[in-house]
């Protein structure tokens, strides 16, 4: 299991981007959403999670994804697209998600210029209706994504330049080690 999150932390980490194998790179949404339906089919046919569960993890991963190429439109700083891969083991699933666009500080610092630091724009971003993308009426995303953490009692890994959230039934955010982008980890 570790192999996919080495792999997609390599990716975001690296300070020059490398090509990923064409199983985990999603190059556009469309293929995103076509490996996301992709797993929820197959997660429905061949897991014991609750089905209620598949589709809220489902949506936390949709949300992360599509985040991804909602907010990095136009200004992907190198390789366009995104990690996705899952990995399961029982009841145990993990899902990995990691994108080397311009991570949330500089996306949310256009409407918040007063943030100072990633942690601080991590903190807005799970806890306020903001968005990047004003001045569409949007940004509730992220918060959707804390709460359904909570609901499925999963464990959310969420990391964007040097600040590190880590959501289950409580939020914590913390320094990180600096990668590009974003990259989030979602375990039941």
């Amino acid at each position: 299991m570790n192999n996919i999150i080495e792999l997609a932390k390599k990716w975001v980490g690296s300070d020059t981007a490398f090509q990923l194998d064409e199983k985990y790179y999603c190059a556009t949404r469309d293929i995103f959403q076509s490996r996301l339906d992709s797993l929820v089919n197959f997660l429905l046919n061949n897991s014991e999670i609750p089905e209620n569960d598949i589709y809220i993890l489902s949506a936390i991963a949709g949300e992360i994804g599509n985040n991804s190429f909602d907010h990095n439109l136009g200004n992907w700083p190198d390789i366009i697209g995104i990690f996705f891969g899952f990995e399961i083991d029982g009841k145990k699933l993990t899902i990995v998600l990691a994108d080397r666009g311009q991570g949330i500080l500089k996306t949310l610092k256009r409407v918040k210029p007063e943030l100072k630091n990633d942690e601080d724009a991590l903190a807005t971003a799970f806890n306020e209706k903001i968005s990047g993308r004003a001045p569409e009426s949007r940004g509730n995303g992220l918060k959707f994504v804390k709460e359904s953490v909570k609901q499925t009692k999963s464990h959310l890994v969420f990391v964007s330049g040097s600040a590190k959230a880590e959501l289950n039934n409580e939020m914590e955010i913390s320094e990180s080690e600096k990668i590009n982008g974003c990259l989030a980890i979602i375990s039941n």
